[in-house]
């Protein structure tokens, strides 16, 4: 793919002398998170964009897709009784994997894109060409994307004393922002009523600071091996270039370089699976990631399409729970739900969404397993990417702000409403 290897070396070489973008220790407090999800303690929210972008890079973008991620981890707090896993796509989520290497504008076939960290979107043939220098940028903007949360989460941001302010104008408007701020309301009434009774709420860590971890798809080996290191305390290796990675469908062989190298580094791991996916490929892939059946260590993130899932999930369900491999299962209701509406954009309505997390809570309900968590693609913006929702997003609608780089995301207010709909079919379903 790329065209000058003395240039991809010399790229790899300089990112290899950096400081790593998360550390080791941050990696294994995610993975105890996980195990609590794992035993039906807690539950996992992944959620980001598609594909960050080199272009739309600013703090405001940074604070507006933490808020309405802190804004579902509320909801789905309050709502479950259970601690939610906050992990975003973020700092990291540059590369995408294409299923051609070109594609057609225009009547012209030039080479597809494959992300900011890759090559350029502009539709001519000198941008597609695969630039090494784009894996230095995107590490500098990973960096500044973690300095940037951390400081956020660490500094106040996150304090749940600011439920209200974590509301946008063009949610707080909508009927989901009005049941978050009631929502908002009671929680400041819960802590005034816990200060009322001797509880020193001012000193307790937890309710001003929040963990929000990082994760990306493992898609450039290169680029992942040049941050990996070896950790001080335990020996152990770690891929610092985010806290959890994941496999996608296209390459998560079992025999392929992919899963060869992430079974290699201490880091919680995740691996999609599709609606053919079979038992024996999961059985396999569990003991092959996860041959110490470490609680935490692996994700499962079913990818099924709303009409699959529940048919395609449970014989996996119950051949993993047989086992007794210790895994979370998290539902991404995006991928399986994707099409091209009329006007020729790619899309996903918000009504799939909600039925594919459906039949998942439905399949974890029949078997007897929980349904740990969900991995969207949203952002904090004002976005019209996504059909349906509150606002009931039509056809005509997706040409007034379809911002994305590659996939369709779901905006602020579809995000706060997904959550909302995601805590009402587990309560329903008898988990909580």
């Amino acid at each position: 793919m790329w065209p000058d290897q003395g240039a991809l070396d010399q790229a790899l070489k300089q990112i290899a002398s950096y400081p790593p973008l998360v550390f080791a220790g941050e990696a294994r407090s995610l993975q105890a998170g996980l195990a609590q999800v794992c035993a039906g303690k807690a539950f996992l929210l992944q959620a980001g964009d598609c594909a960050e972008s080199f272009e739309d890079f600013s703090a405001n973008n940074i604070r507006d897709k933490l808020r309405v991620i802190l804004q579902m981890a509320v909801v789905l707090t309050y709502s479950l009784g259970v601690p939610t896993i906050k992990v975003g796509r973020m700092a990291g989520q540059f590369a995408k994997p294409r299923s051609s290497d070109t594609e057609k504008i225009d009547n012209r076939e030039i080479p597809s894109f494959r992300g900011h960290i890759v090559n350029d979107p502009a539709p001519t043939e000198n941008a597609r060409i695969p630039d090494p220098d784009r894996l230095v940028q995107a590490y500098n903007q990973s960096a500044s994307t973690l300095n940037l949360v951390r400081a956020f989460v660490k500094g106040g941001f996150a304090d749940l004393s600011r439920v209200h302010a974590w509301t946008q104008e063009f949610v707080g408007s909508s009927p989901e922002g009005q049941r978050y701020e009631q929502m908002a309301t009671e929680i400041e009434r819960a802590l005034r009523f816990m200060r009322a009774c001797g509880v020193d709420t001012e000193n307790t860590a937890t309710l001003h600071e929040a963990d929000v971890y990082t994760s990306h798809e493992a898609l450039l080996l290169g680029y992942e091996e040049s941050l990996t290191r070896q950790d001080s305390l335990t020996g152990q290796w770690y891929d610092c270039s985010a806290h959890m990675l994941w496999v996608g469908e296209r390459t998560r062989q079992l025999d392929g370089a992919h899963i060869e190298f992430l079974r290699g580094v201490g880091n919680p791991l995740g691996c999609k699976i599709g609606p053919s996916t079979s038992v024996d490929f999961v059985l396999e892939l569990c003991q092959v990631l996860n041959p110490a059946r470490a609680p935490g260590r692996l994700t499962l993130i079913s990818r099924m399409g709303a009409d699959k899932v529940e048919t395609a999930l449970r014989p996996l369900l119950r051949a993993v729970r047989d086992s007794g491999h210790p895994v979370v299962w998290a539902c991404d209701p995006m991928h399986g739900n994707t099409f091209t509406s009329v006007g020729g954009r790619k899309t996903r309505h918000f009504d799939d969404i909600i039925r594919e997390i459906a039949g998942f809570v439905n399949a974890h309900r029949l078997e007897g397993t929980w349904p740990g968590g969900i991995h969207v693609e949203l952002t904090g913006d004002n976005v019209t990417e996504c059909l349906g929702g509150a606002d009931d997003l039509t056809d005509a609608d997706l040409d007034d702000r379809y911002q994305t780089v590659c996939d369709p995301r779901l905006n602020a207010r579809q995000g706060l409403d997904l959550a909302f709909g995601v805590a009402e079919l587990i309560r329903s379903s008898g988990f909580a």
